[in-house]
């Protein structure tokens, strides 16, 4: 290996080393730092919206957000609304006593998709009146989506890495050894 191509792989590595220490705390997705009703909270009456307070504001990409009762119905009406670090659903009147469950599934300003769980109790049946059940709304527990921030960090080591390349060697690629 020539001094050369030493150069380009020690100088690609340090930049690797640099970005991936800068990244780790653009990696830190969004977390709930608050919720009304809180986390755990027992209510003597539903409430009007369910709300959670995240710890960044969120991207207003496809958020989805859900109450579900005791029972398995949707007790969340309609569209889940993104406001800077807020996202929240209508609930309205709720029905039987338990607990009520509040997924979400948000975009974190990083662009990772975060999902999680929720829940309060309600301690006296409410009259309510339940939408569809949570599986047939298609509100399961898939997890995952979002590309990894480690992809995008890689794929410009890479590029950057081929243009350094080029930049050194490029008009010497294609010469013998004793043409250069």
């Amino acid at each position: 290996m020539n001094r050369a191509l030493r150069l380009v792989a020690l100088v690609t590595g340090l930049l690797g080393l640099g970005l991936g220490l800068a990244a780790g705390p653009a990696a830190a997705h969004s977390t709930v730092v608050g919720s009304d009703p809180a986390d755990g909270a027992t209510l003597d009456a539903g409430p009007a919206r369910a709300t959670l307070t995240f710890n960044e504001p969120l991207q207003p990409n496809f958020p989805a957000m859900t109450v579900v009762g005791p029972d398995g119905n949707l007790w969340s009406k309609g569209d889940p609304v993104v406001d800077g670090r807020n996202i929240s659903v209508e609930v309205g009147e709720l029905g039987p006593a338990g607990v009520y469950r509040m997924a979400y599934r948000v975009t974190s300003a990083d662009g990772h998709v975060v999902d999680g769980e929720q829940s309060f109790t309600l301690s006296a049946p409410g009259s309510g009146t339940p939408g569809p059940a949570a599986d047939a709304a298609g509100s399961g527990s898939d997890s995952g989506g979002g590309v990894p921030v480690w992809v995008y960090i890689l794929g410009a080591l890479v590029l950057f890495g081929g243009g350094l390349a080029f930049a050194l060697f490029g008009s010497n690629l294609g010469k013998g050894k004793n043409e250069r």
